[in-house]
């Protein structure tokens, strides 16, 4: 398999990583203002528990997402990751509580846990064990500079035009788009991994789901901490997520001119 078909596809697989992390920005900025502004939502923490329901679903979908890829294959499963995401900014525009808010970010978690986590796997594949932590930065990279730009983008919108529609066909588009890219262009990309091992110079044992997690969980030192890290990191997101949703909520509670 040449470099240049594995190059596309690994800025393709960039490219849409930024689309499924665009859609959390949306959520970032409009959604507290919708529960506050137009659900009349008085306390701060039900405004944040959207953030809740997002953080519990995606951290069960990360759990099984590696599993499912090596059973449906990768690209089968970042299309999945995608078809719970579509339904995600209709039901944010035509939202009639705050319940269905909620609910639209369960979705997300399940759509960012599947989809985010297939865009690591697969750009790991393309590049083999010399380039993966490029890969990985890369894939980080493009993520968070797709929330802050869509997190501004749709804060600008909200400003000039109300908190809905228009912010939200911001993620419509992302949405569409990046399920369009993922089904039409996106090669699978387990052949990769077979190449690799049938190369490698020695033969690796297959272990199933409960070894893989007791080793990333407490056997292994080195996996145990990249694991506490990544806990650590999205604990920090949260945090933010929700001290930025609390700050916006306060501004906009408080009277025009105080």
């Amino acid at each position: 398999m040449s470099e240049k078909p594995a190059a596309g596809q690994f800025a393709l697989l960039v490219l849409i990583n930024a689309f499924v992390v665009g859609m959390v920005g949306i959520e970032r900025t409009v959604a507290p203002l919708i529960g506050s502004q137009e659900f009349g939502i008085a306390s701060t923490t039900l405004i944040v528990s959207f953030i809740v329901s997002f953080g519990v679903v995606k951290a069960f979908a990360n759990l099984v997402s590696g599993q499912l890829a090596d059973t449906w294959g990768r690209k089968r499963v970042l299309i999945l990751g995608w078809l719970f995401g579509l339904p995600v900014p209709f039901i944010i525009l035509w939202a009639p509580n705050w319940n269905w808010v909620i609910a639209a970010n369960a979705l997300l978690g399940l759509s960012q846990g599947l989809a985010w986590s297939m865009t690591v796997i697969m750009k790991v594949d393309l590049v083999g064990p010399k380039s993966r932590g490029l890969a990985v930065g890369l894939n980080e990279f493009a993520g968070y500079l797709a929330v802050g730009l869509t997190a501004f983008l749709t804060g600008y919108l909200a400003g000039q035009y109300g908190l809905r529609p228009v912010p939200i066909y911001l993620g419509i588009g992302y949405a569409v788009i990046g399920t369009a890219l993922s089904v039409l262009l996106v090669r699978d990309t387990r052949d990769h991994v077979r190449l690799e091992m049938d190369n490698s110079p020695r033969e690796t044992a297959s272990i199933g789901f409960r070894e893989v997690f007791a080793l990333t969980s407490f056997r292994d030192r080195n996996l145990f901490a990249a694991s506490q890290a990544g806990l650590v990191n999205n604990l920090n997101d949260g945090m933010s997520w929700g001290i930025s949703a609390r700050a916006n909520f306060s501004l906009w509670r408080c009277p025009q001119g105080s």
